[in-house]
């Protein structure tokens, strides 16, 4: 036979009221888990090939985006209105760097930011101007006017104003900066110095427009992104620079059935934006950039002449990307890449 004890009923109530204590961090009668309660991961959503080559048409329709001509400034009011509607800060970063040509560019890096207080960040970027000339080797017209640039500047642009309008739509806590680089493609042809090209992206990295415990985690760069038949080989300096971030990209991409576009090659090293926020940021980015081995200049035909027009845009292309850049970045917002 067990033995049962008698309390007295004051000391159950004792017990009772110690047991309602230590199930409250703050007394509250609430306990931590229902103060804190874990976050709701956001699901990926789709990316609009529709809305990203109307995106493309809407710039190609102001013309060339050179710097000094009323295109460019037109394109850029443009872009800032686009990015203030979807409820972005917008930062407008004026420079005025002097080109390989002796003249003096008045130029601006477009910075979307979302969700500008956030510790946990990554950045996207693209250039936003185009090229002043047509003077690819196998360009045989027209070769001193500039072209429209609807793949070579458009089409990354496109992808990450339907990446920002993705964001308003379904909110993240984490936070992404895009930054649109200007006076990347007024560089000297064929010249030895690299830093010709890309004044946009240098002078970002020198002034970037956050620091401390903000500086993003890591940078995806978006060149040359629209084209029919598009490939996307990886690119040398992004495997010097952020190896893992390449092929955790490449492998989702896959995974996602867009190996035809992401295949495991070598895509030999472009000095491009993502080399100076590399270099000089030291913030790791990689580029996406269609490579074409086969071609005199190694990147399409149509690369720099007067042929990058609309009709080289292929909506397929900009989804496949697209998709990958908004599964990237929701992942990381989840804590799932």
């Amino acid at each position: 036979m067990q033995l049962i004890r008698r309390f007295p009923l004051f000391f159950f109530a004792v017990l009772l009221l110690a047991g309602l204590s230590s199930c409250s961090s703050d007394g509250s009668g609430q306990s931590s888990a229902e103060e804190t309660p874990p976050k709701e991961k956001v699901p990926v959503p789709k990316f609009e090939r529709d809305s990203a080559f109307a995106f493309v048409e809407r710039q190609v329709a102001f013309g060339p985006r050179v710097p000094n001509t009323e295109a460019h400034q037109a394109c850029k009011q443009w872009l800032v209105r686009q990015f203030t509607g979807y409820g972005a800060k917008v930062i407008e970063q004026d420079f005025q760097p002097t080109a390989y040509t002796g003249i003096t560019l008045n130029a601006t890096n477009i910075i979307a930011q979302f969700n500008p207080e956030a510790h946990k960040r990554i950045v996207l970027a693209a250039h936003w101007d185009s090229r002043p000339f047509a003077d690819s080797p196998i360009s045989e017209e027209r070769k001193q006017e500039p072209i429209l640039g609807a793949d070579d500047g458009g089409s990354g642009v496109a992808v990450l104003l339907e990446v920002a309008r993705q964001l308003q739509a379904h909110p993240i806590e984490m936070g992404v900066d895009i930054v649109l680089f200007d006076a990347e493609d007024y560089g000297e042809s064929g010249g030895e110095r690299a830093e010709t090209y890309a004044l946009g992206s240098q002078h970002w990295s020198r002034n970037l427009h956050v620091s401390g415990k903000q500086r993003p985690k890591y940078g995806i760069l978006l060149d040359m992104v629209g084209a029919k038949g598009a490939r996307f080989p990886q690119e040398y300096y992004s495997l010097q620079f952020a190896p893992q971030v390449v092929r955790k990209v490449w492998k989702l991409a896959q995974n996602m059935g867009y190996n035809n576009y992401f295949v495991n090659e070598d895509g030999g090293a472009i000095t491009d934006d993502h080399y100076f926020v590399n270099t000089i940021a030291r913030i790791p980015m990689i580029d996406i950039i269609n490579r074409q081995p086969g071609t005199q200049t190694g990147f399409g035909e149509h690369w720099h002449t007067h042929n990058d027009d609309m009709d080289i845009i292929d909506p397929r292309t900009l989804r496949a990307v697209g998709q990958v850049v908004l599964a990237v970045v929701y992942r990381e917002a989840n804590g799932e890449f």
